[in-house]
């Protein structure tokens, strides 16, 4: 595991960002895998900000050669919804960067049958050839990408449904309440989520701290979904302080 500690929020969304344009121009061959959520918002605006200060030929190349899959989408809403995470990535990186919808796949939450669209998604990404880079955020009960715990490291894509810490947790974007929050979505599991090349978990801000340090310290189990983590030969941990302080503490 490599793990870098930085001085804050702006500091990893930089540097994250950075690493993102590194993957792109330096690996092209595989898609990128994406997340949503808070600790995204910094990433994909420094992102944006990162890629107009290249050279014209290097953004071109970017832009021509973009594949990206997110982890996971409400079951439920549609893309156009401006609480889905389709809408999320429209926003923030698809219209930002350039690109084309194509370029940055997601689930289809208004699918009519969840599950099956969840082996589509899958098969889709299996078809692409897998993810080059993942970027994961981590939930405050451990989850990563919609994986609930108890998970289990050979989890599929699949539609599940979210546990009420994930809706309180998530209940900004539906006006403050959790019940307003889809119950279920679809994500791709940790079987997908660790047959990366390379995984980035990115994760700011103290609140954070008690179960980043049970993900990487403790023994991967299911209660922990995040902790089948440790398993994975190339991960990169990039954190700021307040996140780390605990995890530091006992190393």
């Amino acid at each position: 595991m490599e793990l870098r500690s930085l001085v804050d929020g702006p500091a990893v969304a930089a540097a994250v960002a950075s690493r993102l344009l590194e993957e792109c121009l330096q690996r092209p061959r595989l898609p990128l895998g994406l997340a949503t959520g808070r600790t995204m918002e910094p990433v994909y605006a420094a992102l944006a900000q990162q890629l107009e200060q290249l050279s014209g030929a290097q953004q071109q190349a970017i832009r021509q050669g973009w594949l990206s899959f997110n982890l996971d989408e409400y079951v439920g809403l549609a893309a156009t919804d401006t609480r889905s995470f389709a809408a999320f990535m429209a926003a923030r990186l698809q219209r930002t960067l350039g690109l084309q919808p194509e370029q940055v796949l997601l689930p289809d939450g208004l699918a009519a049958d969840p599950q099956a669209e969840a082996r589509r998604y899958g098969s889709a990404l299996a078809v692409a050839g897998g993810v080059g880079l993942q970027l994961l955020g981590l939930g405050l009960n451990g989850h990563v990408g919609f994986n609930e715990p108890p998970c289990g490291a050979q989890a599929p894509c699949r539609c599940l449904t979210l546990s009420a810490a994930t809706r309180t947790q998530n209940a900004g974007a539906f006006g403050g309440d959790p019940e307003a929050v889809p119950a279920q979505a679809i994500t791709l599991g940790l079987a997908e989520i660790l047959a990366a090349e390379r995984i980035l978990l990115v994760v700011t801000g103290a609140s954070k701290a008690a179960i980043l340090k049970r993900a990487l310290q403790e023994p991967p189990c299911p209660e922990v979904p995040a902790s089948w983590l440790q398993h994975h030969p190339r991960l990169e941990v990039v954190a700021d302080r307040a996140a780390l302080g605990t995890f530091l503490q006992g190393r």
